[in-house]
């Protein structure tokens, strides 16, 4: 009979025995595999945290103890044992979120999925239990090795040993990897302790002599593994990592052996101060196709065939990260001073092809996005240009280096945000709908969003001949449209896409909404209404044309990727009344809120971001009156009148 149906919250684990608890592990990787195999998600990390997530739940009581994960790709395990067991939506519009989210769960705590930040929530909640009363109550930050190589780990664990009178438990899960492989010199050493040929060849020895003999030997052995954990560690010289902080360590344990981390996480529990449990663990353990998987192990996959690991189905075309890839090798043939920089993302950000061409002009900093631009900044100084490329989402983890060590020093640096807008599935952590808003305050910096692949590369090449101001491309997730053609571009860069037969409406399209904007103008003529689409391709700062042809229009609407409060159309707006036209300005985009998981079609319907919605409008506004909004059909220019109205 199957176990984990009947686990509907942490306490029905206390019954198991462990014969139990070893056939719920491989229940949960089963279901795991077979769950998200079906809607996509991140495998990988969750196979290989099963027997940690179980003893944590053992040995805590959340929510009471509160457990926080670093970061929260890694709490799926948990959802399953406090009672979230329908992953038939997982990461779609209302299934489960792919990270905590506290709307779900009192079990779920922290909801950002940036890394590094746990310690610092874990140190916060602590502090706040024994000032309210509540010191007996444990905090439980479970914190990816990972994580450890960006500084707002290191930031906490100075002022975590500043007191040491409260219950916190740091578990460091160890697998060696973030998305790929860990790197630095916290990756060397803890990688050191890892594969150290004395911890693993004692253990072993001790473990063989004491169970021959027999049940006395074995709970001998069992008694005394926690000190010779911290024997162990001493030996190998892990301990005397942290005992200049002052917080004690234990470990490293097997992060696959319940009854070892079990134990290990009762020491820490009863210790009464913050200490460290270091576990060992595999990411992909149990499913050979992740294992198999050189490149992240199955950290994130899309839909693919349980059995093979295959992928199924695809975009549909080239991602912009390929394109980009592509167009980097290029550059770099040619611009032999351009180097590339990630913030432990070398494959998810395309850098892979030109660090296999070119290995000594790629720095992976980990996950330390702050370092990165500021070292960037260095390099730019040193006569070098860098091309940073991280995902948007984590680009405000470094704004403050952007302004202040690239922008004011007029660095040389490029950076290309992947991933840029709306993402989906992730939800409100991982959308990457701030930059623009975020990125344009810096004087003197440019911003390009590439409406296609042709575009991507223009910029790209534009970009690294820029060495006196920061540059920024974004583009989106998903495939790439190969180009979109012009039928003018003028002599500020900006492209024509198209013009109507009068000069009512001028369409300012940011990047992919480019797109966008042509279908709205073809709408629009269906109603005899004149609209002409540009893009403007460096977003920032605002083109002469668009002021020039802002002017001769009746209306003009900015379409963008982006949040709307403060973002390009809220620029353009100002850059219009400071040259004196008064054109009126409709600033369409994302709203000012944390949008949860959908997919992307979904979340910009719901922010009226469609063609049809956006031409009702237009027409109610430019005519004036309440009329039904033609629908374009093919291309015969056929249209449809719909019988809803203009809001």
């Amino acid at each position: 009979m199957a176990i984990l149906p009947g686990i509907s919250g942490p306490r029905d684990l206390d019954d198991l025995s462990p014969g139990q608890l070893k056939e719920l592990a491989a229940e949960i990787r089963a279901f795991l595999i077979e769950n998200v195999a079906r809607t996509g998600g991140h495998l990988g990390p969750n196979l290989g945290v099963v027997e940690l997530t179980i003893a944590l739940h053992r040995v805590f009581s959340s929510p009471e103890d509160p457990i926080i994960f670093d970061t929260g790709h890694q709490s799926y395990v948990h959802k399953l044992l406090t009672g979230r067991q329908d992953f038939s939506g997982l990461r779609s519009r209302g299934g489960l979120a792919g990270y905590p989210q506290r709307s779900e769960s009192q079990h779920d705590v922290v909801e950002s999925s940036h890394a590094s930040s746990s310690l610092s929530w874990a140190d916060g909640v602590s502090r706040a239990l024994t000032a309210t009363g509540r010191a007996d109550r444990h905090v439980v930050a479970v914190v990816g090795d990972g994580a450890l190589t960006g500084g707002m780990t290191w930031e906490a664990l100075n002022n975590i040993t500043d007191d040491n009178d409260r219950n916190l438990v740091i578990v460091v899960n160890d697998n060696g990897r973030s998305y790929a492989p860990t790197i630095g010199g916290m990756s060397r050493y803890l990688n050191r302790v890892r594969t150290a040929g004395a911890y693993r060849d004692l253990h072993r020895k001790s473990d063989r002599l004491f169970r021959a003999f027999g049940p006395f030997g074995r709970a001998l052995f069992r008694g005394v593994r926690g000190g010779t954990h911290g024997f162990l560690a001493r030996f190998v010289n892990n301990e005397a990592l942290y005992s200049n902080l002052d917080i004690k360590y234990l470990g490293p344990v097997d992060g696959h052996d319940i009854e070892a981390l079990t134990e290990t996480l009762e020491m820490a529990k009863q210790f009464g101060a913050p200490v460290i449990v270091h576990t060992i663990t595999e990411k992909g353990r149990g499913y050979q196709p992740a294992l198999d998987d050189e490149a992240d192990q199955f950290h994130s996959v899309g839909k693919i065939d349980p059995k093979t690991g295959g992928a199924l189905g695809g975009s549909g075309g080239r991602s912009w990260t390929d394109v980009f890839s592509d167009a980097l090798v290029d550059v770099g043939a040619r611009e032999p001073n351009v180097i590339a920089m990630t913030a432990a993302m070398l494959r998810p950000t395309g850098l892979a092809p030109f660090a296999e061409r070119f290995p000594d002009r790629v720095y992976d900093v980990g996950i330390a996005e702050q370092h990165a631009v500021a070292s960037a900044a260095g390099l730019a100084y040193g006569g070098l240009h860098p091309v940073v490329a991280v995902y948007a989402t984590f680009m405000g983890r470094a704004f403050d280096q952007v302004l202040m060590d690239v922008g004011l020093h007029r660095a040389g640096v490029t950076f290309v945000l992947d991933r840029a807008g709306v993402t989906g599935p992730d939800g409100p952590s991982h959308h990457g709908i701030w930059d623009l808003a975020m990125l344009q305050i810096v004087p003197s910096i440019r911003i390009a969003a590439p409406r296609d692949a042709v575009r991507l590369r223009e910029a790209l090449d534009e970009a690294v001949r820029v060495d006196d101001a920061p540059t920024v491309i974004r583009f989106p997730k998903g495939a790439a449209t190969e180009e979109i053609p012009a039928i003018e571009r003028r002599a500020d860069g900006t492209d024509v896409l198209f013009r109507g037969e009068a000069e009512d409406v001028l369409i300012v399209g940011i990047g992919p909404f480019a797109a966008l904007g042509l279908d709205v103008a073809h709408r629009l003529r269906a109603q005899g209404i004149g609209a002409t689409v540009v893009d403007p391709r460096w977003a920032i700062p605002v083109q002469p044309s668009v002021i020039e042809l802002a002017a001769r229009h009746r209306l003009v609407i900015t379409l963008e990727d982006g949040i709307r409060v403060g973002g390009i159309g809220t620029r353009v707006r100002q850059v219009l009344r400071e040259a004196g036209v008064d054109t009126a300005v409709d600033e369409l985009g994302v709203p000012d809120e944390f949008i949860d998981h959908a997919s992307r079609e979904q979340i910009l319907e719901a922010a009226g971001l469609t063609a049809p919605k956006i031409a009702q409008d237009v027409v109610a506004q430019v005519l004036g009156k309440r009329i039904p909004v033609a629908r374009q059909t093919g291309e015969t220019g056929a249209i449809d009148l719909p019988l809803h109205e203009a809001r």
